[in-house]
């Protein structure tokens, strides 16, 4: 039906086309016959025009002669008659003299008509001489009669009137011709004008039927197309042309247009998704890299990674150093194919460290920490949380049906698991460190500065909880020795054997710190003075009890004088460390090797001091 329809559409239009030819060229003859009409008129008026211009002195040359030769004859003036001969010498024969008048396209009769009118009034030339004649004599009676005789007027007007006669038969023939041309210009005029006006209506009538049928229906369709294209609206389906034409471009183009923008919406959108997706990760570093500790970053990742990945469940896992082993930290949306605890060889991700996903389009080995139901082998991943050391946990997903497993998801992955590892590397940096600072490097224990902020937090927790709290002050005697005797090596000796004995007389090794030098200082929290003095002459004891051997060979005695002192049953709990060195004091005033309790003329003595 549709061919059918488009045979009938081109023979209509083939045949209006054919019409429309053949009318234009009609009416381009017509309008070339009335250009010649109009071309036969022009030449018809300027004909006209050249005789008026070429018989528009017949009548003065005809009366000129007679007019000089009369006012000679009453004036008798000798310029007249200078005139008279003048004009009369100019005079040719009849032919030469209308000789322009021929040229201008005169008949042979009306030149016949002419030129015996000009010869009669050549004829008054004798009655001219007599009058002259008669006048150059003096007879002015006879010259007048003669000049202005009967017979001399009547051959006058007789000759103007033969003149005006041939005048009137060329106007008549001139007027005629330029009817005639006028009629013939006009007819063609009106006949080019008619076709023009038939061609007009029917080129009309073509591109009305043409453009409603091939060009404005089609052009609405495709506007509406346009408009919601335009709107963003993809949906719409453009209209098929399969024709060579602009229509049939146009709608191609406009299927491209349309092909383009969903390319471009599913852009946008995935563009969209990853800047929110990159938003969220940036908002879970800042809040990583702000954690103070690995509780904070723990609670971080619980928080944020459900939100990253909706479409997954998960487990975090940390690496226990102390049992080498990865134990869960946090999990979201329960997840139910891995065990709480395994050994670190038992993921293949953290064996390989990269992303390791044993199900999908590859195949791969499922990790040991998997729990399989039936063999098969759940859509999984395990990221590994490296840093610079070696692994430090790992991130465990459980994949649900339809996760749009493209290049993008794994990308932001290892972006989540990079940053995640990152800050666990930093926290464990930042750890260190702290270790580091705080503590002696020579004898592994906590160091003053750590002394100095634990009696800032600690003691006043104890104030407020009213336990009483002891601190002995521990000198090693006649250290220097060691260093003169044997050398540094051997005084470092000492120091670590001595800081062993401390850490393992005491119930809390990170309450035993080195003061400075071979001075140590160890705390005891809940334990009253007379304790206090009991556990210090233990530690005394027990560093006289010591055996240390430097370069195979055993070093000398070493001793260690201890001052005690107890808050607040012996001073206050601020000036704890000074009563205690204060009572150190003592104990090497009165020999060494001995332990002195913090005593009242003690404690004046230091107040004093």
């Amino acid at each position: 039906m549709n061919s059918r329809n488009t045979l009938r559409l081109s023979t209509i239009t083939n045949w209006a086309y054919a019409v429309t030819v053949t009318l234009t060229l009609a009416s381009g003859a017509a309008m070339l016959l009335a250009s010649n009409a109009q071309e036969t008129e022009r030449e018809a008026v300027a004909q006209r025009h050249a005789f008026d211009q070429a018989t528009s002195n017949l009548d003065t040359e005809v009366n000129a002669l007679g007019s000089l030769a009369r006012q000679y004859v009453v004036s008798g003036n000798p310029a007249d008659l200078a005139a008279y001969q003048r004009e009369l010498s100019s005079l040719g024969a009849v032919e030469e003299r209308t000789r322009h008048i021929r040229d201008a396209g005169a008949l042979a009769d009306e030149l016949d008509a002419l030129h015996d009118a000009l010869r009669q009034a050549d004829g008054m030339r004798d009655i001219e001489a007599a009058a002259l004649a008669a006048a150059k004599a003096g007879d002015h009676s006879k010259a007048i009669d003669i000049a202005f005789s009967a017979d001399f007027g009547r051959s006058l007007e007789r000759a103007r009137r033969d003149v005006e006669r041939f005048q009137y038969r060329l106007d008549q023939r001139t007027d005629l011709a330029v009817q005639r041309a006028e009629e013939v210009s006009r007819v063609w005029r009106t006949v080019a004008e008619s076709m023009l006006i038939i061609t007009g209506l029917v080129f009309l009538f073509v591109l009305y039927f043409i453009f409603r049928r091939r060009v404005l229906h089609p052009v609405v369709k495709l506007s509406d197309v346009v408009s919601r294209l335009a709107a963003q609206d993809f949906a719409v389906e453009p209209p098929r042309y399969d024709r060579i034409d602009e229509i049939g471009d146009m709608a191609q183009a406009l299927r491209v247009f349309r092909e383009n923008g969903l390319v471009r919406q599913r852009l946008e959108r995935e563009r969209e998704a990853d800047r929110v997706m990159r938003d969220s990760l940036s908002r879970m570093t800042q809040r990583l890299h702000g954690c103070n500790d690995t509780q904070d970053l723990i609670g971080v990742v619980e928080r944020f990674t459900p939100e990253l990945l909706p479409y997954t469940r998960g487990q975090l896992y940390l690496l226990d150093a102390e049992r080498v082993a990865m134990r869960a930290a946090c999990s979201w949306k329960s997840p139910r194919h891995t065990s709480e605890t395994f050994s670190p060889d038992a993921c293949w991700g953290i064996r390989r460290g990269s992303l390791h996903r044993p199900a999908g389009k590859q195949v791969d080995v499922p990790c040991a920490h998997l729990q399989l139901a039936d063999g098969a082998v759940p859509d999984t991943c395990c990221l590994p949380l490296a840093g610079q050391h070696g692994a430090l946990g790992m991130l465990y997903l459980e994949f649900s049906d339809g996760t749009p497993h493209d290049g993008s998801l794994y990308e932001y992955l290892r972006m989540l698991a990079e940053n995640i590892g990152f800050a666990l590397d930093n926290l464990h940096l930042r750890d260190t460190l702290r270790e580091l600072a705080m503590a002696d490097p020579l004898t592994g224990l906590r160091n003053r500065r750590q002394l100095d902020l634990w009696t800032q937090d600690e003691l006043a927790k104890t104030a407020r909880t009213g336990q009483e709290t002891a601190c002995a002050m521990v000198d090693i005697d006649f250290f220097k020795q060691f260093n003169d005797d044997d050398g540094h090596d051997a005084g470092d000796a000492v120091l670590r054997a001595v800081g062993g004995v401390l850490r393992q007389a005491t119930d809390d090794a990170d309450l035993v710190f080195r003061y400075g030098g071979e001075e140590f200082a160890v705390l005891m929290v809940g334990v009253n003075a007379e304790e206090a003095v009991r556990r210090a002459e233990g530690m005394r004891a027990g560093i006289a009890a010591l055996v240390v051997d430097h370069d195979g060979k055993p070093l000398g005695p070493v001793t260690a004088s201890v001052g005690v002192a107890s808050a607040p049953a012996e001073c206050a709990r601020a000036s704890l460390i000074q009563c205690a060195d204060a009572a150190l004091l003592e104990a090497k005033r009165k020999g060494r090797n001995r332990v002195e309790r913090h005593a009242a003329e003690v404690r004046r003595g230091a107040s004093i001091a």
